[in-house]
């Protein structure tokens, strides 16, 4: 007895059948690599604002911290001495005399200058150059590299208010044209590049030294108030608090 033969169709799948199934298994293969890779994009792109949020947000509260301490100590004078400057104000750069924290300076004030420079990468971004008040010299504060703050700026503006000769706070300005006194607060406005995804927080920072209070120290009302005065009045003001 004899076995009837096999019919050609149960032998294997076709080329049609085959054709089919590779285009089914690529057309899946790409939607899974398709969904890794857009997890892995907003993976990455959450740390990067996580980082970014971190690096402003430290950089933000430093510089506010360093205007709110500014004190009126002159770093700059003519032979004469009658022109003395304890500020200067531009729309790009500020310099000014404050304490440094202890992980990046010692030995009492120091001239602090906040620029926004051109960075290595083409783009704009804030830096920080100090050096000490005794014995200060322009050259001294670019001995060192700077300190970046922030980086990868589209636009960065110093803007400074004051009072009138009679008390009145005047409107904001991008050149402060009193060398010889604070002012009496300054804000920094700050645009990122398009590829930084954190907002700049408003920054408005008011001197909160009274020149009145340097000055008594110095040993009579109206004295120019001195380097060691100074860090007198800073080491009683830390027993204070």
């Amino acid at each position: 007895m004899t076995r009837p033969a096999a019919s050609p169709r149960s032998a294997g799948f076709t080329l049609v059948e085959m054709l089919l199934a590779l285009t089914l298994m690529g057309m899946l293969m790409a939607l899974v690599y398709g969904g890794m890779s857009a997890s892995t994009r907003a993976a990455d792109r959450g740390q990067t604002i996580l980082e970014d949020s971190s690096r402003i947000r430290m950089a933000h509260q430093f510089v506010h911290n360093q205007l709110n301490q500014m004190v009126p100590l002159v770093f700059e004078e003519n032979e004469e001495r009658t022109e003395r400057t304890v500020f200067i104000g531009e729309a790009s750069r500020i310099r000014f005399v404050a304490p440094m924290p202890g992980y990046l300076g010692f030995g009492g004030p120091q001239v602090q200058e906040l620029a926004i420079v051109p960075g290595p990468n083409g783009r704009l971004e804030l830096v920080l150059y100090h050096a000490l008040l005794q014995g200060f010299e322009e050259a001294r504060l670019y001995e060192r590299d700077p300190i970046p703050l922030v980086e990868d700026i589209e636009h960065g503006e110093f803007q400074f208010l004051g009072r009138d000769e009679e008390g009145a706070l005047t409107g904001w300005t991008a050149v402060w044209d009193q060398p010889g006194m604070l002012p009496t607060s300054v804000s920094l406005n700050i645009e990122f590049d398009e590829e930084v995804y954190i907002r700049w927080p408003l920054l408005v920072a008011a001197a909160r030294t009274d020149p009145g209070a340097l000055t008594d120290l110095a040993g009579e009302i109206g004295a120019e108030p001195t380097y060691n005065a100074t860090i007198r009045d800073m080491i009683n003001r830390r027993k204070r608090d």
